[in-house]
């Protein structure tokens, strides 16, 4: 290892999270713990996005090790990158013994970093994690450790923001949209910068409208409240949303808030509205079993097992088909829709390698989802296909996800200032007054 590179120790998470992470370090070298390889094996086996990560990161492990017996002297990573190290297990050193009683996997991580900065002071050691107990851990022992932010959203807070307002000096603005339905943004009068189709309020002294920002023709176009399979938009929010939704050159809409804000229920009751526009209409998500563990602890057959995970988007379905009436010739249509899978409520790993074309596609729950894992299902869409990701990113079930590093914020931050996108967030809840003001105010 030469004197003028960082060697960064890398967590079996940030593997898990990405399993290119390797090739993301420059020309500075990368080590991972033989441990970090057995934590590996226990995630091998799965259709969950952690065991493709951990199968996948093998595989380039394998080829890239297969002519090599010596893995601890070093194996290049490619031009302009440094070189991989797999460093077996080394003693704890003294202070190592006095802080942790236990020999678990994350402290023989810690006690390889803690032996490479004791025997190679030349060099600058760096644990990588996206552990925070971790981190904490390798600073206290003195050794550097940051978090493993390739994918990660900077400034993600500001994704989340509510609808913003604009004030307008011209008081003629608000009253021609009303009569004209759209406005030249040179003859608005507005003074902002618009991303590609922002939703916003514009107020006078008078009146305020609902607009969006047409890219295209460079127009500031009325928003009217739409109403879908019965549904109809309860605030401003939802208003725009729905817009979005019903809007056939948005082809992607990420929509974040809250439980109770409508997302799932209005993307889908947007979907069966354009159901004769779609072959089919997808509503899926990603199972998270609770406490990490695999469905197969669960009793039943496998749709027993699956059952619990979907029962949230039946019951979305459940209160269109109440509120259009269940004995309605439309509510008939919906179990027409689903006895002949036009309509498929189904967990995402049941569709992984499908080819999505002339498709409705709603994601749900999809802050439980990797940036990879989201670009996968995105670059299978096909002709005519439409994909709505839906999720809340404070509720993140995933133990290897955060607020910045998962697949639903990645994608509505990488996404900003494409013409065929949206991102809406929703900060109004409509299931109660108890419901809202608990949400508010109990932690």
């Amino acid at each position: 290892m030469s004197s003028n590179k960082k060697t960064f120790v890398l967590d079996t998470n940030v593997i898990l999270h990405d399993f290119h992470s390797i090739y993301n370090f420059e020309e500075n070298d990368v080590v991972v713990p033989i441990v970090v390889l057995e934590e590996l094996d226990k995630f091998k086996k799965g259709n969950d996005t952690i065991n493709l990560q951990a199968r996948e990161f093998m595989r380039i492990l394998d080829k890239l090790t297969e002519n090599n017996v010596n893995m601890e002297a070093g194996i290049p990573l490619g031009d302009g990158r440094g070189s991989l190290y797999i460093i077996s297990g080394k003693p704890f050193s003294e202070a190592m013994k006095l802080s942790f009683s236990e020999p678990i996997p994350d402290h023989k991580i810690l006690a390889v970093a803690a032996w490479m900065k004791q025997n190679k002071p030349e060099r600058n050691v760096i644990m990588v994690s996206q552990d925070i107990n971790l981190r904490m851990k390798s600073r206290t022992l003195g050794i550097e450790a940051q978090d493993y932010k390739t994918g990660k959203v900077e400034n993600a807070e500001k994704l989340f923001e509510g609808i913003r307002t604009l004030e307008n000096p011209n008081n003629d603005f608000v009253s021609r949209l009303y009569r004209e339905n759209e406005v030249l943004l040179s003859e608005s009068g507005l003074n902002a910068d618009f991303s590609p189709n922002e939703y916003f309020l514009v107020a006078d002294d008078k009146n305020q409208a609902m607009c969006y920002f047409d890219c295209q023709e460079q127009k500031i176009r009325k928003v009217t409240k739409h109403r879908a399979s019965g549904i109809t938009p309860r605030n401003i929010e939802q208003s725009f949303v729905m817009d979005a939704l019903l809007r056939p050159e948005i082809t992607l809409i990420t929509i974040t808030g809250k439980a109770g804000t409508g997302k799932t229920l209005l993307a889908l009751a947007a979907a069966l509205e354009q159901d004769k526009k779609f072959m089919q209409i997808f509503l899926s998500r990603p199972i998270v079993p609770l406490g990490n563990k695999d469905l197969g602890y669960l009793p039943g057959n496998e749709k027993q097992k699956i059952n619990p995970y979907m029962q949230p988007l039946f019951d979305n379905l459940n209160v269109i088909k109440q509120t259009i009436g269940i004995n309605s010739k439309s509510s008939q249509n919906i179990e027409t829709m689903l006895k002949e899978e036009k309509l498929m409520v189904t967990p995402l790993a049941y569709i992984r390698g499908r080819s999505l074309n002339n498709s409705y596609f709603i994601v749900d729950e999809a802050q439980n989802l990797t940036p990879h894992e989201v670009k996968t299902i995105i670059t299978r869409a096909g002709e005519n296909t439409k994909m709505v990701f839906t999720g809340d990113v404070e509720q993140i079930d995933s133990p290897f996800l955060d607020m910045r590093s998962n697949g639903l914020s990645y994608l509505a931050s990488k996404m900003k200032g494409q013409d065929f996108f949206v991102h809406l967030n929703l900060t109004h809840g409509e299931r109660s007054k108890m419901a809202d003001v608990a949400g508010k105010i109990l932690d």
